[in-house]
């Protein structure tokens, strides 16, 4: 997984915090992490195709929650930025090289393929029943002063 999905995670995050009513820009957003604010815009394109994210245009634009954290799990977002392809693929190279064997030498599906299937999707699945809201929560716990914390940066930041 490419850290654009940190990436992409933190700011859904921040847009929670700093609240409904404002935009922000991908290069503000950028700017509280010092990241890349052209890379984080691709992440952040990504999310609005998603329906994750909201873009507006104009002077006070930028980027907005399209939904609430509670309607937002950690798959979305993953599968926003990272694509539907699973993560493991299997190119059968036990067929190939000294060790390959004649056609019918082997099951129909490679044990190896087949362990990484069952773990992608107990891995998905755990994602999927996670919301933002509960990351929100725990971030919350952690760091109570986070939300107001973050608020006053981007109201400060113009």
């Amino acid at each position: 997984m490419n850290e654009g999905v940190e990436w992409a995670l933190h700011s859904c995050l921040n847009l929670a915090w700093i609240g409904p009513g404002r935009a922000v820009t991908a290069a503000r957003l950028a700017a509280y992490h010092e990241l890349p604010a052209a890379y984080l815009n691709k992440q952040l394109q990504a999310l609005v195709r998603a329906g994750i994210l909201s873009s507006v245009s104009g002077p006070k634009g930028g980027f907005r929650l399209a939904r609430g954290l509670d309607r937002i799990t950690l798959m979305d977002v993953v599968t926003a930025v990272e694509g539907p392809e699973e993560a493991f693929r299997c190119t059968e190279i036990r067929r190939q090289g000294p060790g390959a064997g004649p056609a019918g030498g082997y099951a129909a599906e490679c044990a190896i393929a087949g362990a990484m299937g069952r773990a992608e999707l107990a891995w998905r699945r755990e994602l999927a029943a996670q919301t933002l809201d509960g990351v929100r929560a725990r971030a919350e716990e952690q760091a109570p002063d986070a939300p107001e914390r973050i608020r006053r940066w981007f109201a400060n930041a113009g």
